[in-house]
């Protein structure tokens, strides 16, 4: 499956660059074992950061990066199988989830839940 993984990366830093990297970092921290699991990881910000960069964003708090975070996840979505949700207030994690209910995606909140397909 291709599995979007959704949780904070912007929410509860104060646009904190540091802080925003260490989010990052921990949903990337489930990707290998996604990938190890047979499935492909994706996140968001993986697409949404070199776009907004190409673009000319100078960082989130610009209008640049807005025109990219949420609409990338939302187009993203379009083609994923199921969302990892982690843990944290979000509200880009939260609408995903809500999207993906919406098509019908099956939404786990924790790795141990995601079926192995290797």
């Amino acid at each position: 499956m291709l599995i979007l993984i959704a949780g904070p990366y912007r929410s509860g830093t104060n646009d904190d660059p540091d802080k925003m990297a260490a989010n990052l970092d921990r949903l990337e921290s489930v990707a290998v074992p996604l990938f190890r699991a047979g499935h492909i990881p994706m996140i968001g910000e993986w697409v949404a950061l070199p776009l907004g960069k190409q673009a000319g964003s100078t960082g989130v708090s610009d209008p640049i990066y807005d025109e990219f975070a949420y609409p990338v996840a939302e187009r993203l979505l379009r083609h994923c199988d199921a969302v990892l949700r982690l843990p944290g207030a979000s509200k880009g994690a939260d609408e995903d989830v809500r999207l993906a209910r919406e098509r019908g995606l099956p939404v786990y909140f924790d790795l141990s839940e995601v079926p192995s397909a290797a």
